[in-house]
């Protein structure tokens, strides 16, 4: 159990690291919850996927997560830049577009991992349930700290801030020096 709440924790680890930029957008809380319970979805379900998938599908994937995440966090990030130059009033102030284009590459390595977790005979329940519970805890607490930390940012618009955030960590993924 202890492996399974490590693993649940360290796969959380990305959606943690994304909160805290989408928290420059300063949500809500209830849109927080509301974005965190889908990244939590996505992230349940992914292994679950895996567990159902198996081994073959978890070498293809696991080969790619990497560019798919880089993929989503800069098309996000551009999105964001994009519209807090074009526009005066805050990008994406409800997280609509964050809920709709981040799940799949923040959750496309835990379908690797739900695959390693089924041929090592973790229950298909249990895993999934609990990384879902993880990755909301962690989303919320990562927005939460990010918003805090935008009040602190003096004179800049903190969405362009944060699209700038998100194309600066595609292009360390495809660097090779982030892990999303």
């Amino acid at each position: 159990m202890i492996a399974l709440l490590t693993l649940g924790f360290t796969l959380s680890l990305d959606n943690f690291r994304i909160s805290i930029v989408l928290g420059g957008l300063k949500p809500s809380l209830r849109t927080s919850v509301k974005t965190s319970f889908i990244f939590a979805l996505w992230d349940g379900v992914a292994p679950l996927v895996g567990l159902i998938v198996g081994h073959f599908l978890s070498e293809r994937i696991d080969s790619t997560a990497e560019l798919v995440a880089a993929a989503g966090l800069g098309a996000y990030g551009l999105f964001v830049v994009i519209r807090a130059l074009v526009s005066p009033e805050h990008a994406d102030p409800d997280l609509r577009w964050a809920r709709r284009g981040l799940p799949v590459p923040l959750s496309i390595d835990n379908v690797a991992a739900g695959a390693s977790l089924g041929l090592a005979g973790y229950s298909p329940w249990l895993a999934p349930l609990l990384f879902g519970v993880i990755t909301f805890v962690m989303s919320v607490g990562g927005h939460q700290i990010g918003r805090a930390a935008a009040h602190f940012v003096p004179r800049i618009r903190t969405d362009l801030l944060t699209g700038i955030a998100f194309v600066a960590m595609a292009v360390l993924v495809v660097a090779g020096m982030y892990d999303a």
